[in-house]
């Protein structure tokens, strides 16, 4: 535990439940208020972007020349393509809120949206799974969900330079996921 007598809520341990068993509910909800005080809603949705760029990254699968279930992915099997563009349509719609306070910040994210978006296309374009063609337009091309069957969607090419018109970030670049901190 830490010597500042607040323990973190949630925290795992016998030591952390005794704490929180030791405090009055007075005092766990000025702690909780506390935190409150001092985190704000873009960090929050920041952090839960890149929690579904991640889940969206680990339920496609193995990226290609690794062997399944080595560092835990899942077999191709296992993938659920429907959850991936769950969470590439959620990352994009935590993005729009994003950019009014983070909008410079943000660079590595929309890189590894765009590859995310990539590799779900490839996915579903070959046949990989449960989600539908259109729904490949859709991650691709950035079209809403009701405007997929209607006019042209970007082609595949097209997309990470609708994105983001700079050089590409440690995401693409590595090949992985962006974590932050990393």
């Amino acid at each position: 535990m830490s010597g500042d007598g607040a323990p973190h809520e949630g925290a795992p341990g016998p030591e952390a439940e005794a704490a929180a068993g030791d405090r009055s509910e007075e005092e766990l909800r000025a702690a909780y208020e506390e935190e409150l005080s001092r985190i704000t809603s873009s960090e929050v949705m920041l952090q839960a972007a890149v929690s579904l760029l991640n889940l969206g990254g680990w339920r496609l699968g193995p990226p290609a020349g690794a062997v399944a279930g080595e560092h835990g992915e899942p077999a191709a099997g296992q993938r659920d393509l429907e959850q991936v563009r769950d969470a590439i349509d959620g990352v994009r719609a935590l993005l729009g809120v994003l950019e009014r306070r983070l909008s410079k910040e943000l660079g590595p994210l929309r890189d590894a949206l765009s590859q995310l978006q990539l590799a779900y296309a490839r996915a579903a374009g070959a046949g990989a799974g449960a989600a539908p063609a259109g729904a490949a337009r859709g991650a691709a091309g950035g079209a809403p969900d009701g405007d997929q069957g209607q006019g042209e969607a970007a082609p595949e090419s097209e997309a990470p330079a609708q994105q983001s018109s700079h050089r590409p970030g440690p995401a693409e670049a590595s090949g992985k996921l962006w974590v932050p901190g990393r």
